[in-house]
């Protein structure tokens, strides 16, 4: 056997960095600037959406209204709800008020 040889059949060891455990508090610290991230860079979305809104409404195509029941129906097909048994609940709730 040469040296290559058996240096080659050296098992290797796994060597793990170790980090000591993170407390809950700097886990939520990091979750906040996360949020604090996602939301900064969604912003230029959120300004466009208002401008959206602004312009349809400024041009009467819609109503504040028009598009608030416009935006709660895309959220509910979006989400697959059944209509009919949100109906029965409004109805049942409307009758209690």
């Amino acid at each position: 056997m040469t040296k290559f040889e058996a240096f080659t059949q050296v098992p290797l060891a796994i060597v793990e960095e170790y980090e000591e455990p993170r407390s809950k508090e700097q886990h939520m610290g990091d979750y906040i600037k996360s949020v604090k991230a996602l939301e900064d860079a969604m912003e230029p979305y959120k300004e466009q959406k208002r401008e959206l809104k602004t312009e349809y409404i400024d041009n009467g195509w819609l109503t504040k209204e028009d598009i608030s029941l416009t935006v709660r129906a895309y959220r509910l097909l979006k989400n697959d709800v059944d209509i009919d048994a949100l109906i029965d609940i409004y109805e049942n709730l409307r009758k209690e008020k």
